[in-house]
């Protein structure tokens, strides 16, 4: 089900892949638009009715009374329905005004909504419902400025709560608490009171995300007027200067040209990007943070999260009223000292900047800054007096330093500390009175903790001391202790007043010789333990005194990895993990004996590198597993029953594994089945495999002969199978691939036996109708394809690898292969030309690798024919010397690949010149290329990137190489891995086109 706004071109892409749909399949297209159904050119459309006023009541009812009940209300009830009839039977109308009336029991107020004379309004073009204004008007004003403000998110944009309502802080919406709240906690109100009344619903595709219903946000774009603009193309060249905050979809390359209308808007408040739906890189010109961002004095929230940024100019200090600054995920190395300057600074986000190794020097002048995020940074060591911060709630890490100001005592006034805190290098950490000055034990609003040391330790006795002074709050939700060098864990780890514990993790903690009694945390869920060295056995200690309580009560998850000297592990055979749903051990090479008996509740069991491991998974599944993972346990077996709920089978390294059970036929419900590095298997059982089966992978498997059942078997085997892939299998015999009506994807990779097809009219391969991904390697006597082709009305992708002695692709590609998309050619030397006719008009994708006669004869390639083609690599190719040939390539290429052209001297000037959609040049290993070209490259391209060619980089070097300002317009350029980005001005043209609503 999908809506849909756009033009015939859109839907036209949109609808490609479902052209070939086996017959029967149906689409529904829901819109509010009927001009969409003379688009589409399908059947007579059904027009749905509104609901009935009964139907639109009993929703209206349920969101407006608590489950639904009205009984005490019979008032409220009449007029009720009342408003339901003006509601006209739309759901979002009833919903949004049941939840505007939720919390009123006040027959006037229900009153005032019924007798409203907005009801009554004429029509506006923006065609917002009545319900909607209601709802509107009767926020509180701190709550209409709160929605108005969402306008700035495109329609279907899924937005977190935590982000959006620090925008609200950093922009004054959110009124300051009258009692113990926090602006945080009052803010979220706010947000729950716009949910519970239907402005907000959560995402059905991210359970952490929140959509604006589409009449919804014309609502918000109604209301914010001209305050707030949302940048749709890049051709805009005029913004009111009373627009207050500005949004736009991040593009590839945003130059300045995009952005220069914001210095109209002198009073700009908000400057935020948001991310495309195609996730792509994204590059900033420096210009625009040069000369644009700083002048912007009047800013409140400045989002530039996932740009290619690798430092900030200085001036960014003078934006003094800034209060939220997101950074994350880009490529800063340090932040300027200006920022410190930033005294109304809120909220600093620089989470996965990675590159980032210290903070401003003097960050505690910021004393208001509320929220630190730095997680998946790389600091070595935080700024001096953390502790001046006192109002911080939200700091992530904390790296404890050796000198005065920076150890792990600037901890102890932060008391606001919320979420989670990584606290590193506890090594530094002098004793246990020092780490008690870090007051844990206070900050009760932190529910998660990571304890982490860098280093082996000289003094076990003093990290136990450290570790067991450093307790936490009872309301801690989730622990990790990682390198931890002491003999035995602190006794509060699993004293009873820490219930609500429900993640924890032991990792390389080294010098522990026994696990504390986890078994009794009644709220632990998820446990995992890793490295821990020191454990040989896991005994009647972990589960603890199991007559007190049923142990592990409520666990769901339990791992074991990397215990490499663990040996023993004692069951309980009481029904211990009566709730686990995950089990995963993994390399323990070391265990012996068994795994739990009876797992009632497990749905995914992986088993990894546990070569004396002795289990019958029979025994431990349970009635709903469904994804079981075999991988070098050789002592581990299936067993006879018990995994009737399997849907997935991964079994890999099994040296000594002979052949399959019999019984897997039986695991109707097994749609993946993957077996790699079985090299005794020899055959699949005779009854074979289940008949649900769609993906079939099989990979060095090497005396294994045959997938196929007995003859009088084979109707009801492999008739679902959709993706089949066999690689490294020397024995396995050629089979007829018509057993396999409805394969979409096929891959053959070097099966030696295989080779001795020199016709793949042996293979069965015409009867393929539904394929739409190919894939051959190693055919090495492979000389042609059928005459007359192969079935490719489907086929999308085609890739075919070193077929050494093939001289040619199938007969007629141009017409056979419709929907192609991407070929692959690599290895094929023997082949000389492209089929008479050409290839394909729909080809996007085209790469040719070592293929040495048909390069030689490149000039015949005539794909000029090929109006699609957007992307091409040639790899290898020792007759090149100059490439590309004017006219070899088509107007419409946006990337061109080269590599490994050992003789290549120059790139060609004018066959680079007529491509005017060229965005992107990668060259790789060309030794001997001297220039590029004489004329300058194409005022499209976007990148450059090259790497292995030495005698270009002096002529290229910026500011220095002689040739320098051939190159000095393109935006962004690598030379063996430097990367250079500060060119003056990138042209409109160089933008990419982001996706808007």
């Amino acid at each position: 089900m999908f809506g849909m706004r756009t033009n015939y071109d859109n839907w036209d892409s949109l609808r490609s892949p479902f052209r070939y749909g086996e017959h029967g399949s149906r689409v529904i297209v829901t819109t509010r638009n009927e001009s969409v159904s003379s688009i589409m050119q399908t059947v007579p459309i059904h027009r749905l009715q509104q609901l009935s006023d009964e139907d639109c009541w009993k929703l209206f009812a349920k969101h407006a009374f608590d489950k639904g009940d009205c009984g005490a209300h019979p008032n409220l009830e009449r007029i009720g329905k009342e408003i339901v009839k003006k509601c006209k039977g739309l759901p979002l109308a009833a919903k949004t005004l049941a939840g505007l009336l939720r919390s009123k029991r006040d027959v006037e107020d229900w009153n005032n909504i019924l007798k409203s004379g907005i009801w009554d309004l004429p029509k506006e073009k923006s065609n917002i419902l009545p319900a909607l204004k209601l709802s509107y008007h009767y926020l509180p004003s701190h709550l209409k400025r709160c929605f108005a403000y969402c306008s700035i998110f495109p329609k279907d944009y899924e937005f977190e709560k935590k982000r959006l309502v620090l925008m609200w802080m950093a922009e004054g919406f959110v009124e300051q608490p009258r009692s113990n709240k926090t602006r945080e906690e009052v803010g979220y109100e706010c947000f729950y009171e716009l949910q519970s009344r239907s402005f907000f619903q959560q995402s059905n595709a991210n359970s952490h995300c929140f959509v604006m219903h589409d009449l919804v946000n014309d609502l918000a774009q109604a209301v914010s007027g001209d305050f707030c603009y949302m940048l749709e193309n890049d051709n805009t060249h005029h913004i009111s200067e009373r627009v207050h905050h500005f949004s736009c979809v991040r593009g590839t390359f945003d130059g300045f040209e995009k952005y220069k209308l914001i210095n109209e808007a002198k009073f700009l408040r908000t400057f935020l990007t948001l991310e495309p739906a195609n996730d792509s890189d994204s590059w900033l010109s420096k210009k625009v943070l040069d000369d644009i961002l700083p002048n912007l004095t009047c800013l409140r929230v400045l989002s530039l999260p996932c740009y290619e940024i690798m430092e900030l100019p200085h001036s960014i200090g003078n934006l003094l009223h800034l209060r939220y600054l997101d950074l994350s995920y880009t490529k800063i190395k340090q932040l300027p000292e200006s920022v410190c300057t930033m005294y109304n600074l809120e909220t600093l986000l620089l989470y996965n900047c990675r590159q980032l190794t210290t903070l401003p020097v003097n960050l505690r002048n910021l004393i208001q800054l509320h929220h630190l995020d730095i997680t998946g940074t790389n600091l070595q060591e935080m700024p001096m007096q953390m502790s001046q911060l006192k109002d911080l709630q939200l700091l992530t890490a904390f790296v404890v330093g050796k000198s005065k100001g920076l150890g792990i005592e600037e901890l102890k006034d932060l008391r606001h500390l919320q979420r989670r805190l990584s606290i590193s290098s506890l090594q530094n950490v002098t004793n246990g009175m020092g780490a008690m000055e870090a007051k844990l034990e206070e900050k009760m609003y932190l529910e998660e903790l990571v304890l982490e040391w860098s280093s082996s330790t000289n003094d076990s006795e003093k990290e136990r001391d450290v570790l067991d002074k450093l307790k936490p709050h009872t309301n801690l939700k989730r622990l990790e202790i990682k390198n931890f060098g002491g003999t035995r864990f602190p006794d509060w780890l699993v004293d009873k007043s820490f219930c609500n514990i429900a993640h924890l993790s032991l990792d390389n903690c080294e010098y522990c010789f026994s696990l504390p009694p986890f078994g009794q945390l009644p709220s632990l869920k998820e446990l995992e333990i890793s490295r821990m060295q020191g454990i040989t056995k896991v005994g009647h200690e972990f589960y603890g005194d199991s007559s007190l309580s049923k142990p592990f009560q409520s666990l769901e998850t339990l791992r074991f990895e990397e215990m490499l000297e663990w040996v023993n592990w004692y069951i309980l055979e009481s029904g211990e993990f009566s709730k686990l749903k995950v089990l995963e051990v993994i390399k323990c090479p070391k265990l012996i004996g068994g795994l739990p008996k009876h797992i009632p509740s497990c749905v995914r069991l992986e088993i990894q590198k546990c070569s004396r491991l002795m289990a019958q998974l029979s025994n431990s599944c349970g009635a709903g597993t469904s994804e079981l993972v075999l991988n070098r346990c050789d002592g581990v077996e299936l067993g006879r029953r018990g995994l009737s709920s399997l849907t997935k089978l991964k079994i890999s390294g099994m040296p000594n594994l002979k052949e399959l059970t019999p019984e897997l036929c039986t695991l109707t419900n097994l749609k993946e089945f993957r077996v790699d590095s079985c090299p005794s298997l020899l055959s699949f059982p005779d009854t074979g495999l289940p008949p649900m089966l769609t993906h079939l992978s099989i990979c060095h498997c090497k005396v294994l002969h045959s997938l196929l059942p007995r003859p009088e078997d084979m109707e009801n085997c492999y008739k679902s199978l959709e993706t089949l892939s066999l690689s490294r299998c020397d024995a396995l015999k050629p089979m007829w691939l018509g057993f396999f009506p409805k394969l979409r994807s096929l891959g053959i990779r070097f099966c030696t036996n295989f080779n001795s097809i020199t016709d793949l009219n042996m293979l069965g391969l015409q009867n393929l109708t539904s394929l739409e991904s190919l894939f051959l390697s190693g055919f090495s006597n492979l000389i042609s394809f059928p005459q007359g082709g192969l079935p490719g009305l489907k086929l999308t992708n085609f890739r075919i690898r070193q077929c050494k002695k093939l001289e040619s692709l199938p007969e007629g590609m141009h017409a056979l292969f419709p929907s192609l998309q991407s070929l692959e050619l690599v290895g094929c030397r023997e082949i000389k030309s492209f089929p008479e006719g050409g290839l394909p008009s729909s080809l996007r994708s085209l790469e040719i690798q070592n293929c040495s006669k048909l390069t030689v004869r490149r000039r015949e390639w005539d794909l000029q024919r090929l109006p699609s083609l957007r992307h091409f690599r040639l790899v290898g190719g020792d007759g090149v010397e100059s490439f590309p040939e004017e006219g070899l390539l088509p107007a419409t290429l946006m990337s061109l690949r080269i590599d490994y052209l050992p003789n290549l001297k120059s790139l060609n000037n004018w066959g680079l010149q007529l491509l005017g959609s060229l965005k992107y040049i990668k060259i790789l290993g060309c030794p001997q290329l001297q220039s590029l070209v004489e004329e300058g490259l194409p005022t499209s391209l976007f990148m450059l990137e090259f790497f292995g060619c030495p005698m270009l980089k002096p002529r290229y070097l910026k500011g220095e190489g002689q040739d320098w300002h051939k190159i000095a317009c393109v935006p962004v350029i690598h030379m063996d891995g430097e990367v250079i980005f500060d060119q003056l001005t990138l042209r409109p043209a160089m933008d990419s086109q982001p996706v808007f609503i």
